[in-house]
């Protein structure tokens, strides 16, 4: 292998995360980037997940770059395609992509102490190469490995069988009996489309969720028209979405027992697409809303309550080669078994990839304690680390892109400062972690996601919500608008000793 090629910044991911990240490295002269993104193309999320009925349930006017708006959305909520059309035209516009590598996917990255810089190898089509970079900045998010279910049998199955995320479109479904393991975000999406092309559908459910109406409509030609030809219209509505979403946050993160009129909406929505009293009984929560993921739609339930669809509650024991046995005894015959059953969110694969400075991988490191991160950006012991949506970023109430757009701010303002100050290498203090992270849990007690009584993916094994921002987003945007160089720890050569700032 040649010697490693020497950049800047390697930048992981070319989802929003990643595009975000490049876009404003080279509004800010810092050019010296590459951007390696294992798929294709740009969009992340929105470029792999194409399963049938795929879109945002974010309005687009806020799920899009504050500094990129889209005057043609087709729909308050605009589906996957559209989103990843946006992303490539953005990416475009931006004159990036001459720094994007893709079909390379990042096999391992460790921290050289002497050289200062991170060893990232990669593997794409051409074979291993190297890069040697001032900064490592993680975009993969929490949503690109898929989640498979651990079922006895499953890897017998002979039918066709494929994750949600990595939807296979060479398997025509039409007339066939098909099993959907899940009931979340992306099932309640695929479910009432499949409805409408298979034999029969069953549906494995573990525990119902909060769905609430899908307030969708078309936007008109009037109002495109007006997007793009008044000034400051858009950026209006996009303010009133805005304000609207977070004025929810309370309910989430301090009064829980708000959120009784969001299970008002949810019984209601049952009450109008379900008329079987059984059935009902089977997808009302017993849980406080806002415990797991608020969802919306108006067709899951119609979809369940079709002749052609199962809902099936009872646990599953065993997969054999051509059915799904649940703990009842029932043997349930399938030609197609997809699984929508989520992704490694607080068990990020990449961590496994990433080793620090006293040689523990990302995923050592987080094992005895769990996600943890400085300001949900840089972490102790992985010197310039720069994290996009690390722990505590997720949110439950508003767009993603709010947060990417105010860490990736952060990760411009630190490579500003040590372009600036010489330094070579930037770390948080453990003293600076460990009291950000103290102050995480401490406002996380009285959330929804700890007082609910339930359990979701926001946990870890430990109890602790490591995924969601306990507060309104626009005081994350503020605890992230300037880089604190006072509570890193840096360096300014490597013949030095770590001096704190």
């Amino acid at each position: 292998m040649s010697s490693p090629q020497q950049v800047d910044h390697l930048v992981v991911g070319a989802g929003f995360a990643g595009l975000a990240a490049a876009i404003k490295l080279d509004e800010a002269g810092e050019r010296d980037f590459v951007v390696v993104e294992k798929d294709s193309d740009v969009g992340g999320t929105w470029h792999v997940n194409t399963y049938p009925g795929a879109e945002c349930d974010v309005p687009s006017q806020l799920y899009s770059y504050s500094f990129a708006l889209n005057p043609d959305w087709s729909k308050v909520y605009s589906p996957q395609e559209e989103i990843w059309a946006y992303a490539r035209r953005v990416a475009e516009e931006s004159g990036t992509l001459d720094r994007f590598v893709f079909d390379t996917a990042v096999r391992d990255a460790r921290w050289d102490d002497e050289a200062q810089r991170w060893i990232v190898r990669t593997q794409g089509p051409s074979g291993e190469k190297e890069y040697a970079a001032r900064t490592l900045i993680a975009g993969s998010g929490g949503l690109s490995e898929p989640r498979l279910p651990e079922i006895e049998g499953i890897e017998g199955f002979r039918g066709e069988i494929f994750h949600s995320a990595r939807w296979n479109h060479d398997v025509d479904l039409t007339g066939k009996r098909v099993a959907v393991i899940g009931t979340g975000a992306s099932a309640i999406q695929l479910v009432p489309e499949l409805q409408q092309v298979v034999g029969h559908l069953d549906v494995y459910q573990r525990t119902p969720n909060w769905i609430i109406p899908r307030n969708e409509r078309s936007f008109t030609g009037l109002e495109k028209s007006v997007f793009q030809r008044v000034p400051g219209a858009q950026r209006a509505l996009r303010a009133l979405v805005y304000a609207t979403l977070e004025s929810r946050a309370p309910a989430f993160t301090r009064f829980p027992q708000l959120m009784r009129a969001v299970e008002l909406q949810g019984r209601k929505n049952i009450a109008k697409g379900i008329k079987d009293p059984e059935l009902r009984a089977k997808v009302t929560p017993d849980y406080r809303a806002g415990c797991k993921r608020i969802l919306i739609s108006n067709k899951w339930y119609p979809a369940l309550a079709a002749d052609n669809v199962d809902l099936v509650t009872d646990p599953i024991t065993t997969i054999t080669g051509d059915a799904i046995v649940t703990a009842d005894g029932v043997e349930r015959p399938i030609d197609v078994l997809v699984v929508a059953t989520g992704f490694y969110v607080t068990e990020p694969p990449i961590a496994q990839h990433i080793t620090g400075r006293e040689g523990r991988t990302l995923a050592d490191v987080w094992d005895v304690g769990g996600m943890a991160a400085y300001k949900g950006t840089t972490i102790h012991g992985f010197p310039n680390l720069f994290q996009i949506v690390g722990p505590n970023t997720a949110l439950g109430h508003s767009s993603m892109i709010f947060i990417i757009e105010s860490q990736v701010r952060y990760v411009v303002e630190a490579a500003k400062a040590m372009r600036r100050e010489g330094l070579t290498a930037v770390e948080p203090t453990q003293a600076a972690q460990d009291a950000w992270t103290a102050e995480i849990r401490r406002r996380m007690r009285p959330t929804v996601w700890q007082t609910g009584g339930c359990a979701s993916w926001y946990l870890d094994k430990f109890g602790n919500n490591t995924t969601l921002w306990p507060g309104q987003t626009f005081t994350f945007r503020k605890h992230l608008a300037a880089f604190d160089i006072d509570r890193y720890d840096v360096r300014v050569s490597h013949h030095r000793e770590a001096v704190h700032a």
